[in-house]
């Protein structure tokens, strides 16, 4: 509990300040503060304010400091966030040559954005709401505040907004050297010597035109083929992000990762690493370009249409399995790779086969519910033109799916459908296949390498940008 002072108009006109004990309390996670008591007129109390201080726990007269306006503001969450800061290194790294009275340094502005993002991540309008209840101090001290408008629709002043905006700009200048230079500090601070190295897309949509050059359309993660958008690669070693790129909207997964694995080159000096990606980054080329670089890879395949995977799939029904979690219901079986030196590990996932059987058996349930009601209405002759008949199928097959599972022809007046057998669907199911050429590794480090992508997939597929904007 603190002390704090509230300045009230009274009934005659005069104002007078008022002595409040406060409470900080927290509630799912937030921390709230509430009135205890009202203890009366500052100046009639004056007497016993150190006295009350030391009740309170304060080592500080009450006179001088306990009454302070930033007695009531949040500290912990900064105490963090400024000790993360300072040992990663970042003040250094973002240091700049500046006359005096130029406002706040790249530096402190940087640690706001940042120190927001950890603790109440949200846009440059939330971090005026955000500095109202946390003390975020300046390099000299002093309290940071936000710039309000009286009246509109957006309460937070230009004045303050633009230099948070200008943040994003000067930083994306300084891009190669922080990461470089953070990564080094990762490597002396946690003795980081990446053997794995972990590659991901995803991609962000804008709702105007984008940046010029780089806002294209393409494939959509986020099922906005309408908007243009860009795409986003981290690289991750050891559970930390190293690096990230910007790509043009309409590139292919695999076309990055020859100029990703030539950054990791160059810029943090890896000799050998070994690529860990999904499916979509695997290609002829990327893989025996890895092989001549001297790198190593571990990449899932592609299940479907692709006649190999079938191929291994059944080889690990009659082969040797080895459970690959405490619980044992996964479990990983290895088989011979189509060309030397070549391994492959089929994996099989208890929650995935349950997804995929229950997903499996709806889009069955809903592709026949549909067709049978377009039959119906050929039948009845309310649907005559062969064309509209074949777009009406078309459409239904693609909204459930339904081309794994039924074939179809037309005949006067009737349209008939079958329903094909699903055993190889039932064999894909729950599993999914892995391929490298790394000797030392085993069934179950492989497994587990390849599921630590899968939370770096989870982290980017859950991403919430902000800054990204036309300017």
């Amino acid at each position: 509990m603190f002390l704090r002072t509230l300045r009230l108009r009274r009934k005659d006109g005069s104002e007078a300040e008022y002595v409040r004990l406060v409470e900080s309390y927290r509630e799912k996670g937030q921390v709230k503060q509430r009135i205890v008591a009202t203890l009366g007129r500052k100046d009639l109390l004056a007497p016993h304010l150190d006295r009350l201080a030391e009740l309170l726990g304060r080592s500080t007269p009450a006179s001088r400091r306990a009454l302070e306006p930033q007695e009531s503001a949040v500290w912990g969450p900064m105490l963090v966030a400024r000790h993360l800061w300072e040992e990663l290194g970042l003040e250094e790294l973002l240091e700049e040559k500046r006359g005096e009275g130029k406002g706040l340094s790249l530096a402190e502005r940087a640690f706001v954005l940042v120190a927001n993002r950890l603790i109440c991540p949200g846009s440059e309008h939330a971090l005026a709401q955000w500095l109202e209840t946390d003390y975020v101090p300046d390099g000299k001290g002093e309290r940071i505040r936000p710039v309000w408008k009286q009246n509109g629709r957006v309460r937070v002043d230009h004045r303050f907004l633009w230099p948070w905006y200008r943040t994003l700009d000067e930083l994306i200048g300084r891009k190669e050297r922080i990461e470089e230079g953070l990564f080094a500090r990762l490597r002396d601070l946690f003795c980081l010597k990446p053997e794995m190295v972990f590659y991901d897309l995803t991609s962000s949509y804008f709702e105007g035109e984008g940046p010029e050059g780089l806002a294209q359309y393409g494939y959509s993660r986020d099922h906005r083929e309408g908007n243009r958008q860009i795409l986003l690669g981290v690289v991750m070693a050891n559970g930390w992000p190293i690096a990230h790129h910007v790509f043009r909207g309409n590139r292919h997964d695999s076309e990055t990762v020859l100029p990703i694995v030539a950054d990791l080159e160059k810029r943090f000096g890896l000799r050998r690493i070994v690529f860990v990606g999904d499916r979509g980054m695997v290609s002829t080329a990327n893989l025996g370009f890895l092989w001549s670089q001297g790198h190593g890879f571990l990449v899932g395949l592609r299940r479907r249409r692709n006649p190999e995977v079938l191929e291994y799939i059944r080889k690990a029904q009659s082969g040797s399995w080895q459970p690959c979690s405490p619980e044992g219901k996964d479990r990983v079986c290895e088989v011979e790779g189509a060309l030397p030196g070549q391994r492959i590990f089929v994996v099989e996932s208890a929650e995935r086969l349950a997804y995929e059987q229950a997903m499996r058996e709806g889009d069955v349930t809903k592709t026949r519910e549909e067709l049978g009601k377009l039959a119906k209405r050929i039948e009845k002759g309310e649907l005559r033109n062969q064309e509209e008949i074949g777009s009406s199928v078309a459409r239904i097959l693609s909204l459930y799916r339904g081309h794994r599972y039924f074939r179809w022809s037309l005949r006067p007046g009737k349209l008939q459908v079958s329903e094909e057998p699903v055993e190889t669907e039932k064999l894909l199911e729950g599993k999914y296949v892995i391929l490298t050429e790394e000797k030392d590794l085993s069934p179950l480090e492989a497994v587990r390498a390849y599921k630590e992508l899968s939370e770096v997939e989870s982290d980017l597929s859950s991403k919430t940008w902000t800054g990204l904007r036309r300017i």
